[in-house]
This record gives structure tokens, C-alpha cells and sequence, in this order.
């Protein structure tokens, strides 16, 4: 990302409701960008403007229920509720068919089951081969389902404890509610041990993506491979992540 992309995300931090326009404004870029995240990883018919005005709904709805009392930065939960808002949209649409959703979870179970028994990452041959697929079927799932791990491990759907605790964790104030804060630890220390336990050049992805803010063009550049070839690498992460994180945090 160049500086001007990263000066682009550094809005304010100040919060008065009262100048809600203003908030909006500040805020443009940073909904445009994140409407531009998703819209990348998702089918051509999603229109990136339907994204970007449920992004609004959501900085709207942060603002109106943004609490300053607790201790989480206004930038940090607005940015919460706009890709949540986005999500939110993009379910409501319904645009992938339950039997890809239940193939998802079966891959995600795969791995995880896979890596317990082995005590290593499994590879995609081995997932493949307990889901008694063709290496091209198995690649094929992997393109349908890229678009729901995205969606999934974002911001969580009903059935995803990650983010829902991640999120609950952010809302308290660590002084009042020590027991919130031991939460937040474990969870942190919990995604950071699956994450390094990644194979390499999922971990790579993962670092560039979400702690660098690159996209799946510019990772390519990085790592000198297509941009098609990052999106798989992420979806493989993603599901791998979720696959283990559900184990754990049952």
C-alpha cells in the first residue's frame, strides 16, 4: 500500500455525534476502501456503490450508538459496523447455495480433524482425498466457497463464536470487567498460535492482507504469483483458521 492509501485510513478519531455529516465525510475513503476489499474477492454482480451504501448505514448506525464511556477508539467499532453493515447486505442477498455452505463446513472440518490427527497442516491432496474428490473438484469447491470465508471469517455468521467474542471482548472496559479482559487475551494468544501454525505461504497471506492492509494484486506482486493464486492461498488459510478456531472455542 503507498502513502497516500495509508494516509487515506488515518481519519479522525474525534467523536461528536452532533456533527454526524462530518463524521460521514471523514469516514468516505475509509468505506469506499473497505467496500473495494470485499468487492475483490466476490462474484462480478456484487456492485461495489451497493456496498459502499450499506458502508454509510453502518458508520450511521455507529455513530448513533457509539458509547465514548467504553474503552474502544469511535474509529475502531465505525469500521466494525460498516463492514458489518456490508456483510449484513451481502447475506441478506442469499447469493451462495446452502449445499456450498455445507460443503464449506465439511472442508473446514477436514483440515481441522486432518491436522489433529497428523500434528501438522494438512494438505490439500490428503483434504481431498477424505472428501473422496478429484483434485479438480477440490479446486472448483475451493473458487465457490472463496467468497464465504471471506464473509465468514470477517464478521461471522450466526454460527461463528470468533467474532462475535472478538467483538464483545473490544466493548468493555478491561478495569471494570477484568474477566472480559482475560478473554481477550486468551482469544488474541489463541488466533496467534493457529495462525503461526499455518503453512507458510498461508501465514504470508494472512500477514500481508490483514496486518499490511496489501490486496490480493499487490500480495501477488509481492510474492511474485497470480492474483487468482493469493485468492486460493487465502481461502485455504480462512477455512484451515476457522476449522480449528470452532474446535477450540466450543
Amino acid at each position: 500500500m503507498n502513502k497516500t492509501q495509508r494516509a487515506t485510513l488515518n481519519v479522525t478519531e474525534t467523536f461528536d455525534p452532533s456533527k454526524r455529516d462530518e463524521l460521514i465525510l471523514a469516514y468516505a475513503p475509509q468505506i469506499k476502501y473497505i467496500a473495494h476489499r470485499l468487492a475483490m474477492r466476490l462474484p462480478p454482480h456484487v456492485e461495489v456503490d451497493d456496498l459502499i451504501s450499506s458502508g454509510v448505514i453502518g458508520l450511521i448506525d455507529a455513530i448513533e450508538k457509539f458509547d465514548p464511556s467504553r474503552e474502544i477508539q469511535f474509529k475502531t467499532y465505525a469500521e466494525f459496523r460498516i463492514k458489518g453493515a456490508m456483510l449484513d447486505d451481502l447475506r441478506s442477498q442469499d447469493w451462495i447455495p446452502r449445499s456450498v455452505r455445507q460443503k464449506a463446513a465439511a472442508l473446514e472440518r477436514t483440515y481441522a480433524e486432518i491436522e489433529q490427527r497428523e500434528g501438522r497442516a494438512a494438505t490439500n491432496e490428503e483434504v481431498a482425498e477424505a472428501l473422496d474428490m478429484t483434485m479438480d473438484a477440490f479446486y472448483d469447491l475451493m473458487s465457490r466457497v472463496k467468497g464465504l470465508s471471506l464473509i465468514s471469517i470477517e464478521c461471522g455468521d450466526e454460527d461463528n463464536i470468533l467474532n462475535r467474542r472478538i467483538f464483545e471482548s473490544l466493548s468493555g472496559d478491561p478495569e471494570d470487567n477484568p474477566l472480559s479482559f482475560i478473554k481477550r487475551k486468551e482469544l488474541q494468544q489463541i488466533i496467534a498460535r493457529n495462525i503461526e501454525a499455518l503453512p507458510e505461504s498461508e501465514k504470508m497471506v494472512v500477514s500481508l492482507y490483514y496486518y499490511d492492509e496489501l490486496t490480493m494484486k499487490e500480495i501477488g506482486k509481492v510474492l511474485s504469483i497470480t492474483e487468482s493464486r493469493v485468492s486460493q492461498i487465502h481461502t485455504q488459510a480462512m477455512l484451515r483458521l476457522r476449522g480449528k478456531l470452532k474446535k477450540e472455542l466450543k
